[in-house]
C-alpha cells in the first residue's frame, strides 16, 4: 500500500479490573508480554504491544484495571496511569465481560473522553452458555454512549479478533510506522522479566499476598548466551515473607524455577535466576520505594 494510505495509532485497552485486558493483548500480539493470572489488578504498568501487518501498525496500550476499593498511594497511580493513557491514545478498546455488565464498568466508561472513538469488546464469549444472552447486554451497553462498534469476542481462545482488529484500524491515523516489524513491546527484558516472577506470584498464592507484593530487578547481566538476574520480592509483613518463601524455601523455588522458563523462552538463552525475599511495611504507600519501582 502507499505510505499515505499506512495506518498506524495508540489503542488503549480499558476495563475494571479481571475482565482479561491483558489477556487479549497478549492475543492480538501473538506473544506474552503481558502478564496474566485469575486475580483483579495483575497488570499494574502500562505496558505496549505491537502488531505490524499490512499497511496497519497497531500500538496496543495495556492499562492497570481501574478500581475505587483499595486506598492506597499505589492505586492512586494506577487509577492516573489509566486516566492518562486515555487522554494519548487514537482509539479505546472498553473491555467487558459478556455474562455481566456492573457499576464498576460503569465507572470505566465515565472515564473515556467524549470524542475517543470507543469499540466495545465483549470477552469471554466462550463462557456464555446461551449466546442469545448477547443480544440484550448489546443492547445494554449500546444505550450507553455512542460506540463505534460492540465486537463480541474471546480473548482466551482467540475468536473474533480479527473482527476486532478491522473495527479498530478504521479509526486509526494515516500515517508511517513508529515501529520496526520484529518489535513487539516497548519494554526491556528486564521489566519483562520482573512481571514474570509477579505473575507466578499471583498464580501460586492466596488473595492477600499477591497484592502485597512488589518485584525490582537488582541486576541484569549477559554473559553470551546466559543471563544472569538477581531479584528482589517485597512484602508488606514478616508473615507474608513466610508464606512466600514456603516450608524449606520450596514456594520459592517453584515461583523462580517458573518464572525462569518463562523468561528464557523469551530471551532464546539460558537464564540463572537468583530471587531474595524482604520485608518492606508499607512500600505501596512510600512515594520514595513506588518511584524505585517505576510506578
Amino acid at each position: 500500500m502507499p505510505e499515505s494510505a499506512h495506518r498506524c495509532g495508540h489503542v488503549a485497552i480499558v476495563g475494571r479490573p479481571s475482565v482479561g485486558k491483558s489477556t487479549l493483548l497478549n492475543a492480538l500480539v501473538g506473544a506474552r508480554i503481558s502478564i496474566t493470572s485469575r486475580k483483579p489488578q495483575t497488570t499494574r504498568h502500562r505496558i505496549s504491544g505491537i502488531l505490524t501487518e499490512a499497511g496497519v501498525q497497531y500500538i496496543f496500550v495495556d492499562t492497570p484495571g481501574f478500581q475505587k476499593r483499595h486506598a492506597s498511594r499505589l492505586n492512586e497511580r494506577l487509577n492516573r496511569a489509566v486516566r492518562e493513557a486515555l487522554a494519548d491514545v487514537d482509539v479505546v478498546v472498553f473491555v467487558a465481560d459478556a455474562a455481566r455488565f456492573t457499576e464498576a464498568d460503569r465507572a470505566v466508561l465515565a472515564l473515556i473522553p467524549a470524542g475517543a472513538p470507543v469499540i466495545a469488546a465483549l470477552n469471554k464469549t466462550d463462557a456464555l452458555k446461551d449466546k442469545r444472552a448477547l443480544l440484550p447486554r448489546m443492547a445494554e451497553i449500546a444505550a450507553l454512549r455512542e460506540f463505534a462498534a460492540i465486537v463480541p469476542i474471546s480473548a482466551e481462545r482467540g475468536s473474533d479478533l480479527p473482527a476486532l482488529k478491522q473495527a479498530i484500524a478504521q479509526h486509526l491515523p494515516e500515517g508511517p510506522p513508529l515501529y520496526g516489524d520484529d518489535e513487539l513491546t516497548d519494554r526491556d527484558e528486564r521489566f519483562l522479566a520482573a512481571g514474570f516472577i509477579r505473575e507466578k506470584i499471583f498464580r501460586q498464592l492466596g488473595d492477600e499476598v499477591p497484592y502485597s507484593t512488589a518485584v525490582t530487578i537488582d541486576s541484569f547481566e549477559h554473559e553470551g548466551d546466559l543471563r544472569r538476574i538477581r531479584a528482589t520480592v517485597f512484602v508488606d509483613k514478616a508473615s507474608q515473607r513466610a508464606i512466600l518463601i514456603g516450608e524449606g524455601g520450596a514456594r520459592m523455588k517453584t515461583i523462580a524455577s517458573q518464572a525462569r522458563a518463562d523468561i528464557e523462552q523469551l530471551c532464546g538463552g539460558r537464564v540463572f535466576l537468583d530471587v531474595w525475599v524482604r520485608v518492606k511495611h508499607g512500600w505501596f504507600d512510600n512515594e520514595a520505594m513506588l518511584g524505585r519501582l517505576g510506578y
